[in-house]
């Protein structure tokens, strides 16, 4: 009988269940799209091969630049909100408080609704006669109507995303900071270090591997913020918040050109997947290893 060693890897009959789901239901549907991106469809009959023509017309369509300028815009503004404070309160929340469970428990609040439903709810919070800005924004000399202007709407926009996926990414950096030996901060406490320094100089090292792995989370999700923002502000006012996503929208479902969406889907495949392996190159999270025992 073969002895078999305690490190050995399932073999492909293991992964085979896992590589057919992923090509029925992750590879197939990208290459449909692919196909209907070369195509003029309008979401009835046989789609109609064109070539090139819907790529052409993308490289010449002013409004697919400017959607691409405010959802990286955008990308890189919740990135840059989510990510600090995801770490921070999810350091805190693998601490020992006493206030640790309850405050936890009210983060966690928006794990528990839908993405449409907190659209709502926030739309509804800012509206502008009986919302709350309308009630507290003349008393700061504004009119309140932050979902109606052009330079607000978007931070609005990035901060409600921020409510709704703070918890999860919270959840991932409490996991990882329980991970920390405590030995290390007890050397750091011997040391004189203070609370910050510690978490500056352990806790965040420590971490990197679940900062990259959030962050690529945060890049991907980016793309998928389409009912969030067709919720709240449908992209407007005007254009100022009409991101790719719902561009494509747009052109498939309201002037059903099915085969210039399909192009635009596939930029934001590429853009994604690109993205995602710049990050990964980058902080050479390709090259990191466990230091814990494991396969």
């Amino acid at each position: 009988m073969r002895s078999t060693s305690a490190t050995e890897r399932p073999g492909f009959v293991w992964v085979a269940p896992a590589l057919l789901f992923f090509g029925l239901f992750g590879l197939g549907p990208v290459l449909i799209v692919m196909y209907l991106s070369l195509t003029d469809w309008s979401g009835l009959g046989t789609p109609e091969w064109v070539g090139l023509d819907n790529w052409v017309r993308l490289g010449e369509d002013e409004q697919v630049r400017s959607s691409l300028g405010i959802t990286l815009f955008l990308t890189v503004l919740c990135w840059a909100t989510q990510t600090p404070m995801a770490l921070a309160f999810g350091s805190w929340a693998a601490g020992t408080q006493r206030s640790r469970a309850v405050v936890s428990s009210i983060f966690f609040l928006p794990l528990l609704l839908s993405t449409a439903a907190i659209a709502l709810l926030w739309k509804a919070i800012l509206e502008p006669h009986y919302g709350l800005p309308g009630q507290i924004g003349p008393l700061f000399g504004f009119n309140g109507n932050i979902l109606g202007d052009s330079t607000l709407a978007l931070y609005a926009i990035a901060f409600i995303v921020l409510w709704q996926f703070l918890p999860f990414h919270m959840l991932l950096y409490q996991a990882a900071a329980r991970q920390v030996p405590k030995s290390l901060y007890e050397a750091a406490e011997l040391d004189g270090a203070s609370p910050f320094q510690r978490f500056l100089r352990i806790t965040v090292p420590q971490l990197r591997h679940t900062i990259v792995a959030s962050s690529v989370l945060m890049i991907v999700g980016s793309m998928t913020y389409f009912e969030t923002v067709l919720l709240l502000t449908n992209g407007g006012p005007g254009n100022a918040t009409r991101i790719l996503p719902l561009y494509m929208y747009s052109q498939g479902f309201v002037s059903f050109k099915m085969g210039y969406a399909s192009a635009i889907a596939v930029v934001l495949v590429v853009l994604g997947t690109g993205l995602s392996l710049l990050v990964v190159r980058v902080t050479g999270y390709s090259r990191m290893t466990s230091q814990r025992e494991g396969i």
